[in-house]
């Protein structure tokens, strides 16, 4: 058994303190605690520590509302305040651009709210277990039923409290748009037989094929005066107000002229390409998911600018291209760009890039390809598009020169 004093927040949303100069990581606890654990595995110069006994606690630490915190693995942060989880938030995108991306006093302004820290989902991944929606317990791959998670949109929670008995269902996506209503249920597995009286769209996913069995199979969102139709499970962010957030932030990362052709990489449905893309000349859209392309496709149809649409991996499509943008706006996987994704962006001669990440830890390391290649980052905004949790959405500006 040790103590520790902890004195920060890691990447992962773990606390750290250290003991004989050896980092120690703490899950469970706070910034300011004094903690007593036990060392669950030492990596010599890390160690990972079990939490037992907090003996000074913060003053930030409050009593999480949901009575499955610390059971359910959907949220690490329930027991803090969220002015703290804001300001960790800002705390460990500074640290990953300054230690990985080697920046010198990084420019990050404070992190972004918006508005209630929870009720925010329009998007809830479920598992079945014993016929009930479940999520996986913290740290394990054993599932916890729930009848509700206060992370979900209300509307999602009346779905899922007129849900019923799900069957031999192995896997459950529940969606929602906030701007229209639209509800939809997409169902690894058998279908119940209730689903018809669940009030939304209905689909059933066998691997990657999707039919409709109630409904068109899609909802349509309203970002920025724009309509999106989202398909099945496709990828729209998970918190609809954060998603105009980010269009306002990607906006005045390029402030595009009507001269400008953008370039939209891991373009998705087009949030950005369709948004932002309307105060320039034309759009080149690049995106490799099925689903996501054929929504791309279909949103383009009324964009009152000529978007070129490309399918493909970004590092290998535009390379074939033969064309050149003025901007451009990347949302990358977790992954990151990489060499080859920053070769193949800045190859168009950009003089702006927005740079729209979830990811802190691989956004830093292409914050130094880019600096590398003279860019120079004007600034970082996190935004909280995930509540409760140590997940964080960043915009970064980038500009040549």
């Amino acid at each position: 058994m040790i103590e520790l004093e902890l004195t920060g927040i890691a990447h992962g949303g773990e606390a750290v303190g250290r003991l004989e100069g050896k980092a120690c990581f703490v899950d469970g606890a706070l910034p300011g605690e004094r903690v007593r654990g036990v060392v669950t595995r030492d990596a010599g110069a890390w160690a990972r520590v079990e939490l037992h006994e907090v003996l000074t606690p913060s003053p930030q630490r409050v009593e999480p509302p949901c009575p499955l915190f610390g059971i359910c693995g959907g949220c690490q942060w329930q027991f803090a305040d969220y002015p703290a989880q804001l300001q960790w938030k800002r705390d460990i995108l500074v640290g990953q651009l300054a230690h990985l991306g080697r920046l010198e006093d990084p420019p990050v302004r404070e992190t972004r709210a918006l508005g209630e820290p929870f009720h925010y989902r329009n998007r809830a991944d479920f598992r079945v277990a014993a016929g009930r929606p479940a999520f996986f317990r913290r740290h394990s791959h054993v599932l916890q039923p729930i009848e509700d998670c206060l992370l979900l949109h209300p509307a999602l929670s009346d779905l899922v409290s007129r849900l019923g008995e799900l069957g031999e269902a192995r896997a459950l996506t529940l969606r929602m748009a906030s701007a229209t209503g639209d509800l939809l249920a997409v169902i690894e597995g058998p279908v119940p037989e209730q689903a018809t009286e669940w009030g939304c769209g209905v689909v059933s996913r066998h691997r990657h094929r999707l039919t409709p069995r109630v409904g068109p199979g899609a909802i349509v969102e309203m970002v920025a005066g724009v309509a999106f139709r989202i398909t099945g499970d496709a990828f729209f962010q998970n918190h609809s107000a954060g998603a105009e957030t980010l269009v306002g932030l990607v906006r005045e990362a390029l402030t595009p002229g009507p001269q400008d052709t953008l370039l939209d990489a891991y373009a998705g449905g087009g949030l950005f390409g369709l948004t932002v893309g309307r105060e320039v000349a034309g759009v080149i859209a690049v995106e490799s998911d099925r689903l996501s392309l054929a929504d791309l496709r279909h949103n383009c149809r009324r964009a009152p600018t000529p978007v070129r649409v490309a399918e493909g991996a970004v590092e290998d499509v535009l390379p074939q291209l033969d064309a050149r943008w003025d901007l451009a706006v990347v949302d990358p996987p977790r992954t990151g760009l990489g060499r080859d994704g920053v070769d193949a962006v800045l190859a168009g001669g950009p003089r702006a890039l927005a740079y729209v990440s979830c990811d802190p830890a691989s956004l830093a390391r292409d914050a130094r390809l880019l600096a590398d290649a003279g860019y120079h980052l004007d600034w970082a905004q996190p935004v909280d598009l995930f509540p409760q949790t140590f997940h964080l959405e960043i915009v970064a500006a980038f500009r040549a020169g």
